[in-house]
């Protein structure tokens, strides 16, 4: 076998069979920028889907040899030995290489388990033993993924562009940053963290990485905003690549929309990787979740950084306190019990159940559950998220 990369941006690809191996094998071809025509009387509902969305063509029927016409290269996927065969042949027979999801033996092509990481593609073969390709790629990644394997670059480099990525760290356990967040983190030269960006990601670093602690406290120590920007502009006109690490999502009451207009308009590019918001993941770890069918239908996260009665707070806690809907409160613990009168106040049920989660995602997380009506004497401390309604209910 003779390993071969194949340039597949706008030329024809012909899938025949719309089933699992088709499901698979598409979204990859469609990242390659092939043009995907696929040929089949029913397919999977995520390829109806993507048929639906205009990103590939699919043709409701059996295959007929005339489908070969332009392709350059074909997928025989049907549950059908035979009508694999046939493709298969007619493909031979057309130069157009075949690859056949049910024998690999007859097939003219073979697709590698492959892995990407940082402009690098990992295609691995096992001769025609699969799990041992993935299992090969799969260990290639884990090495990347902890750092233990450098590809270093020989051309020489571009003249670096200015960058900043801001990342959202998730709930607090390093586990649950997203693979592209942790991936970013590794690549900084600076990373400016909050202190519930997820610190065991900041131990792994190289010495020669610059850390710089934005604190974040809530009414106690931290890094002034404008210096944090004046920071991260600084860094990255000078070359570096910035991570701007912070817990949870950065577009969650993290103020990364200012970040992002700062670095924009100071000409830097800015790339934005989401992460997990400890509005979504507190609950869920302590088995609450924000809707439930027949009980609630939506949900509203909130800040409490502003008392009720403050006339900086642009909440409307009337309303709130009118609906039906769970309330996610973040930054809450100092005025939740102004909180809590505003809403019985409004017409919430004093008897609404409350469930708050602290240090969610930590060895040190712990949750207290209560009545709104005496939610204000519970012990609760920061950083807590706290969850209004009756999906905080016992289960």
């Amino acid at each position: 076998m003779y390993p071969l990369g194949l340039r597949l941006v706008g030329r024809r690809v012909l899938v025949v069979g719309g089933g699992r191996v088709a499901h698979r094998r598409i979204p990859r071809l469609l990242e390659a920028g092939a043009d995907v025509v696929l040929v089949s009387p029913a397919a999977h509902i995520a390829l109806e889907a993507l048929a639906d969305a205009e990103a590939l063509r699919w043709h409701r029927r059996e295959f007929t040899p005339s489908d070969l016409a332009g392709a350059w290269l074909v997928l025989a996927a049907t549950d059908d030995s035979g009508v694999n065969s046939e493709i298969s042949a007619l493909a031979e027979d057309a130069r157009i290489f075949c690859v056949r999801s049910d024998d690999a033996s007859a097939a003219t092509a073979w697709t590698p388990a492959v892995g990407r990481h940082d402009g690098l593609t990992v295609a691995t073969f096992a001769d025609n033993d699969p799990r041992r390709a993935a299992a090969l790629r799969d260990a290639v990644a884990d090495r990347w993924e902890a750092g233990d394997l450098v590809a270093p670059r020989f051309r020489p480099a571009a003249q670096p562009v200015p960058a900043v990525t801001l990342i959202g760290g998730g709930p607090g356990d390093a586990d649950l940053i997203t693979v592209a967040g942790r991936r970013a983190v590794r690549a900084a030269d600076v990373v400016i963290a909050d202190r519930l960006a997820p610190a065991a990601l900041l131990e792994d670093l190289p010495d020669e990485v610059e850390i710089i602690d934005a604190a974040k406290i809530p009414y106690g120590r931290q890094l002034d905003q404008d210096r944090i920007i004046e920071l991260m502009i600084e860094r990255a006109l000078a070359g570096k690549a910035v991570a701007r690490l912070k817990g949870g999502d950065g577009f969650v009451f993290g103020r990364g929309g200012e970040e992002l207009d700062a670095a924009t308009a100071a000409g830097i590019a800015v790339r934005v990787i989401p992460g997990v918001s400890s509005a979504l993941a507190a609950p869920a770890l302590v088995g609450v979740p924000v809707t439930e069918r027949g009980v609630v239908h939506d949900f509203t996260v909130i800040s409490g950084h502003l008392a009720p009665d403050d006339p900086g707070t642009l909440v409307d806690w009337d309303r709130l306190a009118a609906g039906r809907g769970t309330l996610v409160l973040l930054m809450g613990v100092r005025h939740l019990a102004a909180i809590a009168a505003r809403l019985i106040a409004g017409g919430r049920d004093a008897e609404t159940p409350v469930v708050a989660v602290m240090d969610a995602a930590s060895a040190r997380q712990r949750e207290v559950r209560a009545r709104l009506a005496d939610v204000a004497d519970a012990d609760i401390t920061s950083p807590a998220v706290i969850v209004i309604g009756e999906v905080a209910r016992v289960r």
